[in-house]
C-alpha cells in the first residue's frame, strides 16, 4: 500500500481537518490568480477605454472602470490573505496534532512488546523512528501537502482560463507540462529508494552515537576514542553517500524543469505578440496570458523541492507505519480478583535462545511468604526464571502459577501491579530522588516514600545530597554511584508494597557493611510477601529460607544454606570458592 494511504488511513480522525485546509488551500490559490486576471482587465481599460470589456457592463467612464478594478484588487488581495491565513493555521495544527499522536502511538506500541524484542530493534534506530521520521512527515503537512495542492490547483485555473481564451496558445503554453509531471514522476520513482537507505543509514548513525555515549567510561578507559570515532565516521560516511546518490537525483530536477518552462514562455511570448499584432488577440488578453504563463509555469520549479520533500517523508512514513504495524505478541486478558497470597508454582518450564536451551524442565514450589534464591554460574537460567514469571518472554513450555491460577491466561500487566522487581542495572528515570522511589504513583506519600528508603538503607545518602529527596539523579541515575542507584531502585521496589518480590542481583555494588544492613531490613520488611532472589554472592542469600542451584537450565540441588553446606555439593563449592572458608566435609 502506498504511505500516504496508510497515513490517511491511521489519520481518519483527522480527515475533516485535512478536508478544511484542502479548501482553504484551494481558494487562496483562486483569489492568488485573479490579480493577473485584473491586470490584464486594466491594461484593456488603458488601451480601449470607452470601448473596454468592463465598459460592456455599463461603466463608460474609464476613471469608474479603474475605480471598480482597484476595489475588486482590494478585496481579492484581502480574501487570499484571509485564506492564506486559514489554510496555515489548518496545515500546521494538522501537522503539529498529528506528529504528536503518531510519536505517543507508536511509543505506546512500543510500550507494548517485550524488552528484548526493542534491544533487538536498536534503540538509536527506534529512536531515529521516533523523533526524526515523525518530525519529518510533520515537516510534510507543514508545507509540503499544501504545495502539491496548490500547483494542481493553479495549473488548472491557468489551463482553463487560457483555452477559453485561445486555445492555440493553450496548447503552446501547456505542452511542457505533461513533460514535466512525467518527468516528475519518473525522478520520484528513482528518488524513493534512495531516500529508503539514506534513513536507514541515518538510523545506524542514530544507533552508534547512542551507544558510544551510553558507554562513554568504557570507550575512555579502554583509551578506544579514535577506534570509535572511526566507527562513527564509517557510519557517517554511509550516511553521507546514501544522501549524496539522492541528491545527484533530486539536484537535477530544477534545471530540467526550468527549460521545460522557457520553452513555455517562450512560446507564449512569441505566438502571442504574434497574435496581438494581427489582431486576433488583444492586448489586455495578452498581458494576461504573459502573467499567468509565469504564474502557471513558474511554480512547477518547485515541484523539485516539493518531489524532494515529498519522498523524504513517504521513507519516514513508511518507517513509523511500519513501527505502528509491528505484531504484539498474545497478550492474555485475565485479572486477579485480589491481592495474590503469594504460592508460586514452576511446572517443567522450558526456555531456549535460538536453539540453546536455558531452562530444561524446572519444577519448583515456593509457598505464600517464602524468601527463595536462586543461585549458580552465569548463563544457568537464573534471570530467565525471573522474565518468564514477568511475561517477558514467551512461554515455549511449561507453566507458571500463582495461587493455583495459569499464569498464561492473565494479562501481564494485571500480574505485574502485584509485584516489585529491582534489575542488576536498575533503570532510574530523569528526574528526582523522590520520583524514582515512588515511581508510576500519581499521589506519592512522602512518610511512606522515606520508610521505603531507611529500609532499603538509602535514607543517610539520600539525606545528604542537595536537595535532599528532591535532588535531580541525572539522566539514568548518572549524578549517582552504582550502589546508590541500586538502593533507590530496592526503596521503589518496597514502596510498592509488593506481593512478589523480584530481585536479580539486586544489592550487587554496594559493600558489604551495607548488604548485611540490607539483608536485615529485607528480613524484615519481606515478612508477608514471597520474594525471590538471584545472586552470585551467595552472602546474600544465606539466610533464605531455601536456595536452589542451577546448572544448565536444571535445579541440581535445594535446601537451606546450612543443609546445602552440610551435603558438601555445588552450592558449598561455590561457597567456599567466593569465601575461602572450608565446609564440614570439605579436604
Amino acid at each position: 500500500m502506498h504511505p500516504l494511504r496508510r497515513l490517511f488511513g491511521y489519520a481518519r480522525a483527522y480527515r475533516r481537518d485535512a478536508a478544511l485546509g484542502t479548501v482553504y488551500s484551494v481558494l487562496n490559490k483562486v483569489f492568488d490568480v485573479l490579480p493577473e486576471l485584473l491586470i490584464g482587465v486594466a491594461v484593456d481599460v488603458v488601451v480601449h477605454r470607452e470601448d473596454s470589456v468592463l465598459a460592456r457592463f455599463g461603466l463608460a467612464d474609464p476613471m469608474h472602470q479603474l475605480a471598480l478594478l482597484t476595489a475588486l484588487t482590494v478585496v481579492v488581495w484581502v480574501l487570499e490573505s484571509a485564506f492564506e491565513y486559514l489554510y496555515a493555521l489548518k496545515w500546521r495544527g494538522l501537522a503539529q496534532d498529528l506528529q504528536h499522536e503518531l510519536r505517543l502511538a507508536a511509543y505506546g506500541h512500543l510500550q507494548q512488546q517485550p524488552p528484548g524484542a526493542i534491544r533487538e530493534a536498536r534503540a538509536g534506530r527506534l529512536m531515529a523512528v521516533l523523533n526524526e521520521d515523525v518530525n519529518q512527515v510533520e515537516r510534510f503537512l507543514n508545507t509540503g501537502a499544501n504545495d502539491l495542492i496548490q500547483v494542481a490547483v493553479g495549473s488548472s485555473l491557468v489551463g482553463v482560463f487560457f483555452f477559453v481564451v485561445t486555445a492555440d496558445l493553450a496548447a503552446l503554453a501547456l505542452l511542457p507540462v505533461p513533460l514535466i509531471l512525467v518527468g516528475a514522476f519518473w525522478f520520484q520513482k528513482r528518488l524513493q529508494p534512495r531516500y529508503a537507505a539514506a534513513r536507514e543509514a541515518a538510523a545506524t548513525v542514530s544507533a552508534r552515537l547512542d551507544n558510544n555515549l551510553d558507554g562513554m567510561a568504557t570507550i575512555q578507559a579502554y583509551t578506544a576514542e579514535a577506534a570509535e570515532l572511526a566507527h562513527v565516521r564509517d557510519a557517517s560516511d554511509a550516511y553521507r553517500a546514501a544522501n549524496a546518490e539522492a541528491i545527484r537525483f533530486s539536484a537535477a530536477i530544477t534545471p530540467v524543469i526550468r527549460m521545460a518552462v522557457l520553452a513555455g514562455f517562450a512560446a507564449t511570448l512569441l505566438y502571442g505578440g504574434h497574435l496581438v499584432l494581427s489582431g486576433q488577440l488583444g492586448v489586455g488578453s495578452y498581458s494576461a496570458l504573459v502573467y499567468l504563463t509565469q504564474r502557471l509555469l513558474w511554480p512547477l520549479t518547485r515541484l523539485a523541492e516539493m518531489t524532494d520533500l515529498y519522498n523524504r517523508s513517504m521513507a519516514s512514513v513508511t518507517r513509523v507505519m511500519d513501527l505502528l504495524e509491528t505484531p504484539l505478541p498474545p497478550r492474555a486478558t485475565g485479572v486477579l480478583e485480589q491481592r495474590p497470597r503469594g504460592a508460586l508454582a514452576f511446572e517443567g518450564l522450558r526456555h531456549a535462545y535460538e536453539g540453546r536451551v536455558v531452562l530444561d524442565g524446572i519444577d519448583l514450589a515456593i509457598a505464600p511468604g517464602q524468601t527463595v534464591a536462586l543461585v549458580g554460574a552465569t548463563g544457568a537460567g537464573k534471570s530467565t526464571l525471573l522474565k518468564r514469571l514477568l511475561g517477558f518472554l514467551p512461554a515455549q513450555g511449561g507453566r507458571i502459577t500463582l495461587d493455583g491460577i495459569d499464569l498464561a491466561g492473565i494479562d501481564p500487566g494485571a500480574l505485574r501491579r502485584h509485584v516489585a522487581y529491582v534489575a542488576q542495572e536498575p533503570f532510574l528515570t530523569d528526574g528526582t530522588v523522590a520520583e524514582n522511589i515512588a515511581y508510576g504513583d500519581a499521589r506519592p506519600d512522602r512518610l511512606r516514600m522515606e520508610a521505603a528508603a531507611r529500609a532499603a538503607e538509602a535514607h543517610a545518602f539520600i539525606a545528604a545530597l542537595p536537595g535532599g529527596y528532591d535532588a535531580p539523579v541525572g539522566e539514568r541515575g548518572a549524578r549517582l554511584s552504582g550502589g546508590q542507584r541500586q538502593r533507590i531502585a530496592l526503596a521503589r521496589a518496597l514502596y510498592r508494597d509488593p506481593a512478589l518480590l523480584l530481585l536479580d542481583e539486586a544489592t550487587s555494588a554496594v559493600d558489604n557493611e551495607t548488604e548485611a544492613a540490607i539483608q536485615r531490613s529485607l528480613a524484615i520488611h519481606a515478612k508477608g510477601r514471597t520474594t525471590l532472589v538471584v545472586a552470585h554472592r551467595l552472602s546474600t542469600v544465606r539466610h533464605a529460607d531455601a536456595v536452589h542451584v542451577l546448572d544448565a537450565g536444571r535445579i541440581v540441588e535445594s535446601g537451606t544454606h546450612d543443609a546445602l553446606l552440610a551435603r558438601n555439593g555445588a552450592y558449598a563449592a561455590l561457597w567456599r570458592l567466593q569465601t575461602g572458608e572450608s565446609t564440614p566435609d570439605a579436604p
